[in-house]
């Protein structure tokens, strides 16, 4: 199973690298809302929030959008997608993403863009 996860003992620096190339790659515009990763950063301690894959947002769906891939990685089906948003509200990480502007919603694909973009190195994809 291929998926995104924070490195053991890695430092956040809070920076949003992250979030913004997660956000300008999908919505083409930062908008922390629009970003598949999300930092919190609870008094200096931040922690990137990731797709662990556990696939919630597949139960919840009602249009049987959302299926696994061979690498175990859970895709929204941009043609069935309702944009009920039912996968948003069931999502533990609050990582799946369902923008205003955009019909269907979307959660991480483990791409991989935004560790490319972590100075601190603190992403990476494995496959687990």
């Amino acid at each position: 199973m291929k998926k995104l996860k924070v490195k053991k003992g890695s430092k956040c620096m809070a920076c949003l690298e992250c979030v913004i190339k997660c956000s300008n790659t999908y919505y083409k515009e930062f908008d922390p809302d629009k970003s598949c990763i999300q930092v919190i950063d609870k008094k200096g301690d931040a922690k990137p929030m990731v797709c662990p894959q556990c696939g919630k947002c597949a139960e919840a769906c009602e249009a049987d959008a959302i299926k696994q891939n061979a690498k175990g990685v859970y895709m929204v089906d941009k043609k069935l997608c309702t944009g009920c948003g039912k996968c948003v509200e069931v999502c533990p990480f609050g990582v799946m993403v369902k923008a205003e502007t955009s019909p269907v919603a979307s959660k991480c694909i483990a791409c991989g863009l935004c560790a490319k973009v972590c100075p601190a190195e603190v992403l990476e994809v494995v496959e687990a």
